[in-house]
């Protein structure tokens, strides 16, 4: 099934979610689903800094911040960028 009709049923509170979306990035759907779950820790590898943008600052919305980034240079010679970042809550939840 869809991820944002997935996450929900799931049991417990993941303690990390890692996601590697298509370029276009998770959207406010998967983005709202994953943090209704309340994970400590988010891991987002991105294709597309824009996208990865969109996401953090829809993620900054429900009270992460990005508080590491790495980009790699995965496809030498082209202007493709991995990007792998990771998102916190700004303050701690209990």
């Amino acid at each position: 099934g869809r991820v944002e009709q997935v996450l929900p049923k799931l049991p417990g509170r993941p303690e990390v979610v890692v996601a590697d979306p298509p370029r276009r990035g998770l959207g406010r759907a998967v983005v709202d689903a994953i943090a209704a779950r309340g994970p400590a820790r988010m891991i987002y590898v991105a294709c597309d800094p824009a996208s990865l943008a969109r996401d953090v600052a829809l993620f900054a919305g429900h009270g992460y911040q990005l508080t590491q980034l790495r980009a790699l240079d995965a496809f030498p010679m082209t202007h493709h960028v991995e990007c792998v970042a990771l998102l916190e809550p700004a303050s701690p939840r209990h």
